[in-house]
């Protein structure tokens, strides 16, 4: 049932690429100069906006996974955590493939010089730097070769990830912040659940002491 219920999840998640390609290539892929036109006056910002939008929400989707899992009792919640935080790095390298490809042609010049005045880009491309190690080790063989211990540790970058992501929508919009207040509100609160589970856990670990002895001298 599972296995199933992951394959329906995995199609699921390439609904946004989907609905962009059609966008882009719409009911005449083979005649070139309709190309984009369903993706409004500029194609190109909008695939920009529409996979760093998905690159988010699957950010925060993924982190979602363990809170609900532990909140609704729905261990088997885990098995689609992974799969998600690939989701977000895949939709991750769309939108930094979209930047230096369709916007900037690989033009290295200027790239560096969008980094050295617009520090919205150099948070955005941290945010995505982050997200390479996680993508990589995301195997059970890295699993295994990490320790459990060491791969969690690793993993939390995925927090540090989201967080730049946030800073990186503020920065970019001049005027309508509503998403990125959305994004950044709901990170705050998946934040402040892990905080308060650690919070918790570790109050548990501390060693109960017997009460004092009221009245009674200790005979040295």
């Amino acid at each position: 049932m599972i296995r199933w219920v992951k394959v329906v999840v995995f199609v699921a998640c390439l609904a946004p690429l989907g609905w962009l390609l059609w966008g882009f290539f719409g009911p005449t892929p083979f005649d070139m100069t309709t190309w984009g036109a369903g993706l409004g006056a500029n194609p190109i910002e909008k695939i920009t906006h529409t996979t760093g939008d998905w690159t988010l929400r699957f950010l925060l989707i993924t982190l979602s996974v363990t809170p609900l899992r532990k909140l609704l009792g729905l261990p088997a919640l885990i098995r689609f955590r992974r799969m998600l935080g690939l989701y977000a790095f895949f939709y991750g390298t769309l939108h930094f493939l979209t930047y230096i490809w369709l916007d900037k042609f690989f033009n290295v010049h200027e790239m560096l010089a969008d980094v050295a005045k617009r520090k919205f880009i150099t948070v955005g491309f941290t945010a995505f730097v982050l997200l390479i190690p996680l993508a990589l080790t995301s195997t059970a063989g890295w699993i295994r070769r990490l320790g459990g211990k060491r791969w969690q540790a690793l993993h939390r970058l995925v927090y540090f990830s989201a967080v730049c992501g946030v800073i990186h929508y503020l920065w970019l919009v001049k005027a309508d912040i509503r998403k990125p207040v959305i994004y950044g509100t709901i990170l705050a609160v998946l934040l402040l659940y892990r905080f308060l589970a650690w919070v918790l856990a570790n109050a548990r670990k501390r060693p109960v002491l017997p009460p004092a002895r009221v009245g009674v001298v200790e005979e040295r």
